[in-house]
């Protein structure tokens, strides 16, 4: 006998035509029916019976294969075995970590810049307010507009438009200091926390950026010098910070009255 299928080759042809005939409605009747079906159940049980006998030889003949390895050889091939789980589930952990990564970093970075998103910024405006108040320490507060941005968009390009907010945050990622909160505050604002900061040295700090700002230009032919915006102002001991932002916006606006380019500071 071969084995096939899960059943024996003869077996399996014999019990197909049984069950041709069985299903077939014009034999319902005939007398011999109740005997073919017995007959058809009694092949069915010698195949499942000859299947687990299968079964049961081939664990044999493994475990006897086994059996004549050396105490040494079989724990060599446990530790084989061991080793290659252990590997897929370091490869598993590790890919697992940088999905994980990445779909941080999608949620808190602006996709253009690659600063901070507002998502993150609203995040950590919370933890700096909260730190200021418990400390009793100094938090500035800072929304800086790019000027013209509608106009190098409508010159140029929007193409251009993104080069140039590319540019501005890199002057902006390299004018802060390694513990201030800065990213994209939506359109071309950015928002800027200097942690621990008073007004000399904020100013100090956003008027850094500012001028790094005015040396950038875009646009390949009859280029457009760039300039930003910015007003700023401290966070009140016990404000909400709702009213900080207000006043800082309001700081913005008031350097855009006055001619842009320049930074005020809230009273």
């Amino acid at each position: 006998m071969t084995r096939q299928s899960g059943t024996i080759k003869d077996g399996q042809s014999l019990v197909e035509r049984i069950q041709a005939l069985l299903d077939d409605p014009a034999h319902g009747n005939n007398p011999l029916r109740s005997l073919l079906e017995e007959v058809n159940d009694h092949i069915l049980g010698q195949n499942q019976r000859m299947e687990r006998l299968l079964r049961i030889s081939d664990g044999y003949q493994l475990l006897e294969h086994n059996q004549t390895l050396t105490l040494a050889e079989r724990c060599e091939k446990q530790l084989r075995r061991m080793e290659k789980l252990a590997r897929i589930s370091d490869q598993y952990q590790r890919n697992l970590w940088e999905v994980t990564e990445t779909l941080r970093q999608a949620a808190n970075q602006d996709s253009l810049t690659g600063l901070a998103n507002r998502r993150f910024l609203m995040e950590r405006i919370k933890e700096e307010t909260q730190r200021a108040t418990r400390k009793d320490s100094l938090l500035a507060i800072a929304l800086m507009d790019v000027d013209h941005f509608k106009q190098i968009n409508d010159r140029f390009g929007h193409e251009v438009g993104d080069v140039a907010l590319c540019e501005i945050a890199g002057a902006v990622r390299q004018g802060v200091r390694r513990y201030d909160v800065y990213g994209r505050w939506g359109g071309e604002e950015f928002l800027l926390m200097l942690p621990d900061t008073g007004r000399d040295e904020a100013v100090m700090v956003l008027e850094r950026i500012r001028q790094t700002i005015a040396d950038l230009a875009v646009g390949d032919e009859s280029p457009i010098r760039l300039s930003a915006s910015i007003g700023v102002t401290l966070l009140r001991h016990g404000e909400d910070i709702d009213d900080a932002l207000k006043r800082a916006d309001d700081a913005l606006f008031q350097a855009k009255r006055e001619g842009r380019n320049r930074l005020v500071v809230a009273a």
